[in-house]
């Protein structure tokens, strides 16, 4: 093996690298928060008494659910145009994102939401409890308890792969690697490098996640 390994441009790029790595967190973040929506509306629209829209919702999840993300976003980015609807790549990365993320998203809020008991609800009532406080303390705590892990999950699901949104020039970590990998010819150094930050973004939020949870959604002790 001849191959001589050079991380001097890595080095030289970092700064650069560190930006992508906000973008990726960026794109991650409001993709997520648009799916976190859309989960929200879908499971109020899946458990309405309209059929229509809850058999709309429900094709909506085996669409998304089924289909590779990469053309969800190749939709986007190059058909919708065709339409005279035109998304700069930033736009089209976080609503492809959300719309992913947000099928996912519905089961695992319903999946919560139906963990509730009637007779919990029920109780809160016999006790006087007002609804804010029935939804509040009976319904919305329990409800985050049980989807918080899988939601976790989601997020970083998501994180990774704001790396597809390279494939329409977004800006983040892989499409800066990308630039820097066509600079410097340097393939091994700069995936190499980014698989270890990709596992540092991955790490980091799940300890602060899991810290959250202790924190906020952890049961009480004596």
């Amino acid at each position: 093996m001849h191959y001589k390994f050079d991380f001097s441009p890595i080095i030289a790029g970092m700064p650069d690298l560190l930006r992508g790595c906000a973008g990726t967190i960026g794109l991650a973040v409001a993709g997520m928060a648009l799916a976190i929506t859309i989960g929200l509306i879908g499971v109020v629209a899946r458990n309405s008494s309209f059929a229509p829209l809850r058999y709309l919702v429900i094709g909506f999840v085996e669409l998304i659910r089924n289909t590779p993300f990469l053309v969800q976003i190749y939709f986007l980015f190059f058909a919708l145009p065709n339409l005279d609807i035109k998304l700069n790549p930033t736009a089209a990365a976080i609503i492809a994102l959300g719309i992913n993320g947000g099928a996912y998203a519905i089961e695992i809020v319903r999946g919560g939401v139906q963990a509730i008991s009637k007779g919990m609800v029920e109780a809160g009532r016999a006790l006087g409890l007002h609804p804010l406080q029935i939804f509040r303390f009976i319904v919305l705590k329990p409800a985050i308890r049980t989807i918080y892990p899988a939601l976790v999950s989601q997020f970083i699901l998501l994180t990774l792969t704001t790396s597809i949104t390279s494939s329409i020039s977004a800006y983040e970590l892989t499409s800066v690697a990308m630039v820097i990998e066509s600079n410097t010819y340097r393939s091994f150094e700069v995936y190499f490098t980014i698989t270890l930050m990709y596992l540092a973004i991955s790490s980091l939020m799940m300890l602060l996640f899991g810290f959250i949870s202790k924190r906020y959604l952890s049961y009480p002790t004596r």
